[in-house]
């Protein structure tokens, strides 16, 4: 799986081969021109490309960190494709996904975790507690946990329902600076016990200038949205101060953490 530090790989989508009808946003398995399968977020679905932009900065956050994340890829449609599709709705959503969408590597025979049935190590709880309430990340929930048991290890999946203040872009120096409130809700938050030292662990390792680097890679049309407001670049800008300073505050979203965890245990 290429690390964060590389660049990331752009694929043709070659071949539709099932829509996976649990995920809201109609996300589906592909097979690219590399000959791999992959998980298809679009850009023509309701949430958008700001989803795509937060799986984007939310995987490659957690592959910085040494978190395991399917490898994630730049997944190109052409206007050709889909035409043949029976599904109208599918078809529409292909039909408005022409260009960059994003892929994450298939995990065949991958399961889902259940708190119910598998413990995580405290440590391994902690760092991604910590990464989700760095990305204020609402979606790791016992309800839906975006957690993947595959090859007897846990990955990390579907970051969109992060960064969740570029919505509105309203307030966010306010919104970065605020403690995680979500995190109650955190599936692994109850085998959280080692908050301190990843926050030490993690500030060292998620310098600036990876920060940026991350943010580099969202393409540019992705941030068009509102081009009278703001250009790609100065959108950009935004996102790499919004986490630069959240995450020189860890120690209040660290400490909104540790208070809901004493509430639980």
């Amino acid at each position: 799986m290429a690390g964060s530090d590389q660049e990331i790989r752009t694929v043709n989508v070659t071949r539709y081969v099932t829509p996976l009808r649990e995920g809201g946003s109609l996300p589906a398995i592909a097979e690219a021109d590399d000959d791999f399968l992959y998980v298809l977020k679009f850009r023509g679905a309701g949430q958008g490309v700001k989803a795509l932009i937060a799986d984007l900065i939310g995987g490659e956050i957690a592959r910085t960190l040494g978190l395991k994340v399917p490898e994630i890829v730049f997944a190109n449609l052409d206007t050709a494709f889909g035409r043949t599709e029976p599904d109208e709705e599918i078809q529409d959503l292909l039909k408005a996904s022409v260009g960059l969408n994003l892929g994450l590597h298939y995990l065949s025979g991958a399961i889902t975790f259940d708190p119910a049935v598998t413990q995580v190590d405290p440590l391994l709880a902690s760092r991604i507690v910590w990464l989700d309430c760095l990305l204020t990340n609402v979606d790791r929930t016992a309800r839906n946990t975006n957690l993947l048991w595959w090859r007897r290890e846990l990955w990390l999946i579907d970051h969109g329902a992060a960064l969740y203040f570029h919505h509105s872009w309203n307030n966010w120096k306010e919104n970065a600076v605020k403690p995680f409130l979500q995190v109650k809700e955190h599936v692994l938050l109850p085998w959280a016990g080692e908050l301190d030292a990843v926050d030490k662990e993690y500030r060292e390792l998620l310098q600036p200038g990876k920060i940026k680097a991350i943010v580099d890679k969202i393409p540019a049309d992705w941030l068009m949205s509102d081009p009278q407001e703001a250009s790609p670049e100065e959108r950009k800008q935004v996102y790499t101060d919004f986490l630069t300073l959240r995450l020189q505050s860890s120690a209040v979203f660290v400490k909104a953490a540790q208070d809901a965890r004493q509430e639980i245990i």
